[in-house]
């Protein structure tokens, strides 16, 4: 391969070793040369397509780069830091095994519009995998709901326990997290399709290029209406990782509480041997490394969210080099993104739920003491007076170290004469959680009708 520089005929002086392997990038941007070699396959074809280049000189180009691309997939592709990135080792490969002809490759565009459509090719490429595996992760959370929609455990406000919840409208919410998620990559995946190609530097080309027959061969929706833009933005990376940073947040969450329900203090779930690992002092510990290292992740996933807004802030148009740093923040949100979904789309099926120690905690801490207040207000007392009648029954409760469902009946009438023996149906964990039977409730009915209506909108293209 030839080391001379693709662009060194202005320069008299050779580039400085430190400057060459500093503003070098090919060690980590190589991991676009499959979507480098699809993009030049693409403007070699149309570049033929419009006499630009003769058929045979297009023939020898595409037959040259699927070669490269078979000896980079098979490992034994030589990579020159010298030769700066993968566009200019592709190419500079290219010349050597085709002469020439490889030269006229690079007719009609720029490193500025090849490498903002080879980071929108893999971007796109890699957001249809992170969509996959959310749809697994949302699948196993329906199976999980499906199998525990009737088990009960507190729901909290304030980390306090709240009302009686069942299991199954708690991993629904988890669903609903992911399902917006969902939505916001779909959402910049629209946006970052359109194409950079053919913007050249950044005013576009003297050449009669067909960018919408480009665009067309690649896969996206229109060429990009503006080359200046088209070149010099990274919103859509920016966007992207905005979504991995909500993703995130939501998984740190979910691992959140993973981390507590799996605690000896509330043991309402045991997490597999497969995703814990034990202490190096401690023998009896089980740790969650897990959900701990995910929670741990979503901040370097915040972090590349800011660097890449730090890097675009103040970037005059159109392209500058500091665009060469939005690679390795992204390479990273991309990778451990497609992990933590993974572990957890694995993780997640083989959870085993407690369900008596989850309902001894629902019986904790007065959680039907708003059924309570409910079930006066349908009696006929204002809703502020029954919070009352309420609120002075609990601290009755308390004074007797009991629940509301262990007081006798003359008990419960002292503090409101509207209290007669039906009062016990609503007292109850489970006549709570029944009672709340519409759309969005966490009755076991309506966790099941969520759960049926859930499997349609995922099962939808």
């Amino acid at each position: 391969m030839s080391e001379k520089k693709l662009w060194a005929g202005r320069f008299n002086e050779p580039t400085d070793a430190f400057v060459e392997a500093f503003t070098a990038s090919v060690e980590f941007d190589q991991r676009f040369a499959d979507f480098d070699i699809d993009g030049s396959i693409a403007h070699a074809t149309m570049l033929a397509q419009q006499q630009i280049l003769s058929l045979e000189e297009s023939r020898l180009i595409i037959s040259g780069l699927e070669k490269i691309r078979d000896q980079i997939n098979k490992g034994e592709f030589e990579w020159s830091v010298e030769l700066e990135d993968v566009h200019m080792n592709i190419e500079s490969a290219l010349t050597a095994e085709i002469g020439d002809a490889g030269k006229k490759l690079h007719t009609g565009r720029s490193r500025n519009d090849q490498v903002a459509t080879d980071v929108r090719l893999w971007l796109r490429h890699e957001t249809g995998i992170i969509l996959e595996e959310i749809r697994r992760f949302q699948t196993a959370l329906l199976d999980l709901a499906e199998q525990e929609a009737e088990t009960i455990l507190p729901g909290f406000t304030h980390l306090q326990t709240a009302q009686p919840i069942t299991f199954g409208h708690h991993m629904m919410a988890w669903f609903e997290m992911l399902e917006r998620d969902s939505g916001r990559f779909h959402g910049a995946l629209k946006r970052m399709n359109s194409l950079p190609l053919g913007a050249a530097a950044l005013a576009g080309t003297t050449y009669p290029i067909d960018r919408h027959l480009t665009a067309k061969l690649l896969g996206f929706d229109s060429p990009a209406e503006n080359s200046l833009d088209a070149v010099s933005d990274r919103d859509f990376a920016i966007e992207f990782s905005s979504a991995a940073s909500i993703l995130m947040m939501h998984l740190s969450r979910m691992s959140e509480e993973l981390i507590i329900w799996s605690s000896a203090q509330f043991h309402f779930i045991t997490l597999s041997d497969s995703f814990c690992t034990g202490s190096s002092i401690m023998p009896q510990k089980k740790n969650p490394d897990v959900p701990e290292l995910i929670r741990g992740k979503s901040a370097r996933v915040f972090g590349h969210l800011m660097s890449l807004l730090t890097l675009m802030k103040s970037q005059p148009l159109a392209y500058n080099k500091d665009n060469q740093e939005d690679k390795e923040p992204l390479f990273d949100t991309v990778d451990t993104l497609k992990g933590s979904l993974k572990v957890f789309a694995d993780m997640i099926p083989a959870i085993s739920c407690n369900a008596k120690n989850m309902r001894n905690a629902a019986l904790k801490g007065f959680a039907t003491a708003t059924d309570l207040a409910d079930y006066l207000v349908r009696k006929g007392t204002a809703f502020r007076d029954a919070h009352e009648v309420v609120g002075k029954s609990v601290a009755y409760c308390v004074d007797k170290n009991c629940d509301l469902a262990d007081l006798s009946l003359d008990e419960l009438r002292q503090f409101s004469a509207e209290i007669e023996d039906d009062v016990f149906d609503y007292l109850t964990l489970e006549g709570s959680v029944a009672a709340r039977n519409h759309i969005g409730g966490t009755a076991p009915a309506q966790v099941r009708a969520a759960i049926q209506r859930a499997r349609q909108r995922i099962q939808k293209p």
